[in-house]
Order: structure tokens, then C-alpha cells, then sequence
């Protein structure tokens, strides 16, 4: 675990923080700054702005939101982890869904934070982040061990779990993705056996749950 006093006290972390809402940006700038061992070098609203930032100002750590405008946290995670040397992100976001910490974490995140965490986690977090070490919750990691042994739906299986959730028939996702319906039948039932699932109704329920969809 880093340890503060690992640090010349005239040496900061730098951090950017990236989110899409001002009022959060600036609170978490507040907690930030009160560590002696941390500095908010920039602040980014959307996934474009964080990239652009992050090339300009080379931060230690960037704290990331997963849902942004423009390009959204998952986009910036695969884009940032092509520079050398690979950034430090910790994900904070209000979502505790599986398949979004697996695919921030697969992307290259190193941590993921809850945005009701409290202020001493927050500061733990980023500086096991900044050291290198991989931080989850607690309760996140024993969900996230189980999601890896779920197989994975193909990305013809996501476009058809994604209409059968917005509540389309077979025949009007054969018409949406092109597909002929006894295909969307063939594609349907791959579904339902991979999340473990009886009807539809169930399928929706379980993709929900895991954060591979969201209904609005």
C-alpha cells in the first residue's frame, strides 16, 4: 500500500478529474486538495475533453466517470491505455454493476470507486492507485470472480439482448439488424442459455442486474 510519507512532502500526486457534473467535479477538488500528498491539475465534462487533457497536462492519476457525453469512460480507458507510459485510472461512478468494473478493469483501470464512498476511501483509493495496486470496494471482488466464470455474449448476441430489452419482436429485430427471424431465434436462444435464463423476461432482468444493459 502507498504510504504518504513515501513521498517528498514537495511532491504531489496530480490528479485529473474527469465527470460530467460540475457540482460532483468541485467536491471531489475540495477533498482532494485537503491532502498535503494530492493536487487537482485539471479538471475535463466530457470523454474527448479528458483525452485532450490528459496528453496536455500528463497527470499521475486520472479519476474517471464512467457515463460521459462525447465518448464515454470505457472509450477513454481503451484510448489512454495506448500512451506510454500506461495512465493510472481509477473509475468512480454511482454504478456497482459487474459488467461495467470487468470491462473497466479488462480495459486497464486499475481501481473502481463508489461515488458514496467516504472521504478516507477515496483518499486510501488513490493512493493505492497511484502506487499501482488494483482496488475494488469490498463485495465488489467476490461479484466480479463470479462474473468471470458467465460466458461472454458475442457482439451479435448484445445487439440482439439490447432490442429484446427495448421490447422488440423477433420480427422487428430481424428488421433492425438485419437479420433473417429465424436467425433472431437462433441468436435469442444462445442468449438465454449464456445468462442462464427462461423467457425473456428473465433475460432482461439478468442483464440488467449485471450492467450489460440499461433500461431508461
Amino acid at each position: 500500500m502507498y504510504n504518504a510519507s513515501d513521498k517528498s512532502m514537495n511532491t504531489k500526486i496530480r490528479i485529473l478529474i474527469a465527470d460530467d457534473h460540475p457540482i460532483f467535479r468541485e467536491g471531489l477538488v475540495e477533498l482532494l486538495t485537503r491532502q498535503k500528498d494530492m493536487s487537482v491539475i485539471g479538471q475535463a465534462g466530457n470523454g474527448e475533453e479528458v483525452c485532450q487533457l490528459y496528453d496536455k497536462l500528463s497527470p499521475d492519476l486520472l479519476l474517471l466517470d464512467l457515463r460521459m457525453p462525447k465518448k464515454d469512460g470505457l472509450e477513454v480507458i481503451k484510448d489512454l491505455m495506448s500512451r506510454a507510459p500506461k495512465p493510472r485510472i481509477l473509475v468512480m461512478t454511482n454504478y456497482q454493476a459487474t459488467e461495467d468494473i470487468r470491462l473497466a478493469l479488462t480495459a486497464g483501470a486499475k481501481g473502481y470507486l463508489l461515488k458514496d464512498a467516504e472521504p478516507a476511501q477515496l483518499w486510501d483509493t488513490v493512493r493505492s492507485v497511484f502506487a499501482g495496486d488494483v482496488v475494488l470496494p469490498p463485495g465488489v471482488s467476490d461479484k466480479l470472480l463470479a462474473s468471470l466464470g458467465q460466458p461472454e455474449l458475442s457482439q451479435r448476441e448484445m445487439q440482439v439482448l439490447r432490442q429484446l430489452c427495448a421490447g422488440d419482436s423477433n420480427k422487428e429485430i430481424a428488421q433492425k439488424i438485419y437479420l433473417s427471424e429465424s436467425s433472431v431465434k437462433f441468436y435469442i436462444n444462445n442468449v438465454y442459455k449464456k445468462l442462464g435464463a427462461v423467457g425473456r423476461i428473465a433475460a432482461v432482468a439478468i442483464a440488467v442486474r449485471r450492467g450489460m444493459v440499461r433500461i431508461i
